[in-house]
């Protein structure tokens, strides 16, 4: 395998999908020396074969809107490997979803899946829908809209969807209520994330911020380093960064800001509980605004308009936002405020200039590993559907703290040179690669 030649060849026949070719030529580089290795994947053409998706769905989606203007928006399914388990990905709903968003969100997904431990394959979907500034009104009709062309693409055993960016409990709810008036099956797990007294599972709204902060205590502690006291950094105020915010603080850590579209929020000596919870009152409301954290609790933050977090002095940055959110430029500024180790939370939240500046100046942790949380408690929620069953808080909790410990041991694995340093871009990228290859040679070309 050249990469080099494979890209090329992507990038002429996509050469609009810059996030999707993006994320291919990280892979790539990184299984490159391990894929010459083993002659049996270049006979069998895994590379080829890996990076085109199975299939992809795109349908209209047209709703009224509380004017009774009716709307049209597309909506997408990205299946991407089957080649461990039924395909298992988010939907996301945000005014910037394409189709290379979706492309190497799905693409990136294989591998996450595949370092959980679990049977799952890679995919994505969503929808050019904004849910900012509409009514419950407005989104469960449009939910239900999307819904009626998603039904047929999806099942418990075929592919699972779940929350992302814009989909919360609210729009699962929405979305699974009716894909059991269409499929006429209830709670049988071909939707996560869904309310604990329908069928979901505790401690998932909070398992991605969750499982990052674990591994960053399997980082730390690899490196003779506690969490504690340490400053926090943390980009966005969604479910992921709540759930980040919260753990960071139980483990003593100190979360000193976060950021919205409209600037940062300072919180010099720490956020408390009780702001954190305040999080989950902005997200809801659909406004968009960190200010609002600085408005509701005027005497522990300040709120400084058009910047972001990583302008503000830390230990350890937490891109908890959007993809490609923090560029070099942002890189070099955390690095000159003191910041030492910065963990994707958010899925590729680094540019790749960025990835490359930072994984060789402080501690490095990529999301298809750090922010694994979320479906690995996913593919939990799946198992407690399936055998009907519910688990405890400390269960699940357990369950992610072990999966999250073998991840981190897995790209240490694959990632370590022989100085004793761990590249976990390598080794999170080879490690997935590794079983998705093997499984892919073990079951014929398909």
């Amino acid at each position: 395998m050249k990469a080099k030649d494979i890209m090329s060849r992507l990038e002429s026949k996509y050469p609009h999908e810059s996030e999707y070719l993006q994320a291919v030529s990280e892979v790539l580089d990184s299984v490159e020396e391990i894929y010459k290795e083993h002659p049996e994947f270049e006979k069998a053409r895994i590379i080829e074969r890996l990076v085109e998706p199975d299939r992809v769905f795109t349908f209209k989606v047209t709703w009224v809107d509380d004017s009774g203007f009716v709307q049209t928006n597309t909506g997408y399914r990205v299946q991407f490997n089957s080649a461990i388990g039924p395909y298992k990905g988010g939907l996301r709903f945000h005014k910037a979803v394409n189709l290379s968003m979706l492309k190497f969100l799905a693409f990136e997904q294989i591998f996450k899946n595949a370092l959980t431990t679990l049977p799952m394959g890679g995919a994505k979907g969503g929808s050019d829908f904004d849910p900012s500034g509409k009514s419950d009104a407005e989104i469960m009709r449009f939910c239900q809209s999307f819904m009626l062309e998603l039904w047929r693409c999806i099942g418990p055993d075929q592919d699972i969807p779940a929350g992302d960016v814009g989909v919360g409990g609210r729009e699962i709810g929405y979305l699974n209520g009716m894909y059991t008036k269409l499929a006429r099956r209830y709670n049988t797990g071909v939707i996560t994330g869904k309310g604990f007294n329908w069928g979901g599972s505790i401690l998932r709204p909070e398992a991605t911020g969750y499982g990052a902060l674990y591994f960053i205590q399997n980082m730390l502690s690899r490196e003779r380093k506690s969490i504690q006291g340490k400053r926090i950094a943390v980009s966005g105020f969604g479910n992921v960064a709540w759930g980040a915010c919260k753990k960071a603080t139980e483990l003593g850590a100190m979360v000193v800001c976060i950021s919205g579209p409209d600037g940062v929020c300072w919180i010099p000596n720490g956020s408390t509980p009780q702001m954190i919870e305040y999080m989950k009152e902005m997200r809801a409301s659909n406004r968009n605004r960190v200010q609002d954290m600085a408005e509701k609790f005027p005497s522990l933050c300040e709120f400084i308009p058009g910047k972001k977090s990583w302008s503000v002095e830390c230990d350890i940055a937490l891109p908890c936002a959007f993809q490609n959110e923090l560029s070099l430029e942002d890189a070099k500024e955390l690095y000159k405020n003191g910041c030492w180790c910065c963990c994707e939370v958010s899925n590729m939240g680094c540019q790749s200039d960025a990835v490359h500046f930072l994984n060789t100046n402080m501690l490095f942790a990529p999301g298809k590993a750090a922010n694994a949380g979320g479906v690995a408690t996913s593919g939990l929620e799946m198992t407690q559907n399936a055998t009907h069953i519910s688990w405890s808080a400390e269960e699940v909790d357990s369950k992610l703290h072990a999966i999250m410990r073998s991840i981190h041991d897995a790209c240490v694995k694959y990632g370590m040179d022989k100085s004793g340093k761990v590249d976990y871009v390598k080794g999170a990228n080879v490690a997935g690669f590794m079983k998705v290859a093997n499984a892919m040679l073990e079951q014929g070309v398909l």
